[in-house]
C-alpha cells in the first residue's frame, strides 16, 4: 500500500483512517466489556493449526491492553500515511500482519506490537522498521464475524478472553506470538473478515 495509491485491492487511506479511529473506540469498549465478561455461550469456534516459521517487517512498539486503543491506531496510521508497505522488502504475499510478542506475563501485561507484511526468508528490514520471526507453533485459528473492521476484531479478542479463562481455546496460551491476517476479505473496512492466530501450547 504506497502511499496516495490502492495496494492489492486494498481501500484508500481515507477509508482506512476512518475505520482505524473506530477500532480505536472499539477496543477500549471491549477492554471495558472484558473486564466483567460472564461465561456465556461464545461466538467463535476456534480451529486448531500448526504454522512454520515465518518473518514480519513493519513498524515495533511495545505497549499494552490499557494503551493499545491509542498506541495501535497510532502505529496503523503511521504504516499507511508513511506509505510503509511500499517500502517492506521481499513481501510473501498482499496480507497486512499485526503481531503480537515478547509478552511480559499475560493480556493485562505489556507486549510488543508489530504491523506490517510476511516477507520472505533472510530479507533485512529499512531503516526505521523491525524484523521479527515468528517460531514454528500450534494455535487457535479464530475467523471474526463479517462486519466493521474496529468491531468485528475487538469483539474476537473479547472472546479469546473469555475462552482462555474457560478453557476453551483448545490448549493453554503460550504468550509467545499471537497474530492477525489482513487479506482480501478486509479490502472494505466496513465489510470485513479477520482471521486471528493465538498461540497455545
Amino acid at each position: 500500500m504506497n502511499s496516495g495509491s490502492e495496494d492489492a485491492g486494498y481501500p484508500g487511506r481515507a477509508r482506512l483512517w476512518r475505520a482505524i479511529e473506530v477500532f480505536a473506540l472499539t477496543v477500549l469498549l471491549a477492554l471495558a466489556i472484558a473486564e466483567t465478561a460472564t461465561s456465556h455461550g461464545g461466538i467463535l469456534k476456534p480451529q486448531i493449526a500448526e504454522r512454520a516459521a515465518f518473518t514480519v517487517i513493519g513498524v515495533e512498539v511495545r505497549t499494552n491492553n490499557s494503551e493499545a486503543a491509542t498506541v495501535i491506531s497510532r502505529q496503523w496510521d503511521r504504516l499507511l500515511k508513511e506509505g510503509l508497505l511500499g517500502k517492506i522488502p521481499n513481501r510473501a504475499d498482499a496480507n497486512i500482519l499485526a503481531v503480537y510478542t515478547n509478552y511480559a506475563s499475560d493480556h493485562r501485561g505489556d507486549y510488543d506490537f508489530l504491523i506490517g507484511a510476511r516477507v520472505q526468508d533472510g530479507s533485512k528490514a529499512p531503516e526505521g522498521m523491525a524484523a521479527k520471526t515468528i517460531p514454528k507453533s500450534r494455535y487457535a485459528v479464530l475467523t471474526t464475524e463479517q462486519g466493521p473492521v474496529g468491531k468485528v476484531v475487538s469483539e474476537a479478542w473479547r472472546e479469546i478472553w473469555r475462552l482462555e479463562d474457560s478453557g476453551g481455546l483448545g490448549g493453554k496460551r503460550a504468550y509467545k506470538a499471537d497474530f492477525e491476517v489482513y487479506d482480501q476479505r478486509s479490502r472494505d473496512p466496513d465489510n470485513s473478515q479477520v482471521d486471528i492466530y493465538v498461540g497455545i501450547e
